[in-house]
């Protein structure tokens, strides 16, 4: 089964960047431009990663990613935040809020297949509280 990227940017050219990235990678593609169309997609849809733009109109990146993590339905999806917020700090929050890993924009084609690929290939079959609290 091919696995599912769903997009989060609200910048049309990054989401037709990264949607041919992710195509070209055998992905498949769905996209969302704010928050709110994300945890629609995502409800609708259950991808296997979402990559995440941090910076969106209300809900923000951290809201989505604090709203997918507290919904027991989609709290096993993968999160790869991709934003412009590259200070350590943002980066802790990020993964404190949950993500799976975190990509400072502008980054390199092949640094983000890569983790892509590595966070896929876990295939996290549980969710996170299967993990911490046993099945």
């Amino acid at each position: 089964m091919v696995p599912k990227v769903l997009l989060v940017d609200d910048e049309p050219n990054i989401l037709l960047s990264l949607e041919f990235l992710m195509q070209k990678e055998g992905y498949e593609v769905l996209v969302a431009e704010n928050g709110d169309e994300a945890l629609a997609v995502a409800r609708r849809s259950m991808p296997d990663l979402i990559i995440l733009d941090v910076m969106l109109p209300s809900p923000n990146g951290y809201e989505v990613c604090q709203s997918l993590r507290a919904d027991p339905q989609l709290n096993g999806i993968h999160i790869l935040m991709l934003t412009a917020k590259s200070n350590p700090a943002e980066r802790e929050k990020g993964l404190a809020m949950g993500a799976d890993d975190y990509v400072s924009k502008p980054f390199s084609n092949r640094e983000l297949v890569d983790k892509v690929r590595l966070i896929l290939g876990s295939n996290r079959a549980v969710s996170r509280d299967d993990e911490v609290n046993g099945p």
